[in-house]
């Protein structure tokens, strides 16, 4: 079980983990052996709430396909072991930015006197450029 929050967790079972070969320079090790890990999730067939299937598909992540589902390649570390925690962690904070509902925007109005002192600097400011006219006789 992959645990994201107290409440949210997902099975192994829905995540497809694949060893592949690192891209990039690393000598006759990288031509030999397998440590990248493409890590495949399917959104709409896993056991997340509806709601966070929702949220994850609505995200512009470029991870995400079309048809819903997440791709992550981890590559960074040496071993495949380290990969693999590394894929599973960005899963896991992918996931887990979906699950923290946004506060609510409560609409404030500034104070009477707020507006007067803006409206007065304006005045003020609006008497002081008409100074910069030219002079009339």
């Amino acid at each position: 079980m992959l645990q994201v929050t107290k409440r949210t967790a997902i099975p192994l079972s829905e995540i497809e983990l694949s060893a592949v070969r690192s891209q990039g320079a690393g000598g006759q090790n990288v031509n030999k052996v397998a440590t990248a890990i493409h890590l495949r999730f399917d959104i709409p067939a896993s056991s997340l709430s509806p709601l966070y299937k929702e949220r994850l598909l609505n995200l512009g992540d470029s991870r995400i396909t079309k048809e819903g589902i997440v791709i992550i390649k981890a590559q960074q570390h040496r071993t495949q072991e380290q990969n693999k925690i590394d894929a599973l962690n960005r899963l896991k904070a992918l996931i887990k930015s979906v699950t923290i509902t946004p506060k609510k925007r409560k609409p404030t109005k500034p104070s009477n006197s707020a507006q007067k002192k803006r409206l007065d600097s304006k005045t003020k400011r609006g008497q002081i450029k008409s100074l910069r006219g030219n002079v009339r006789d």
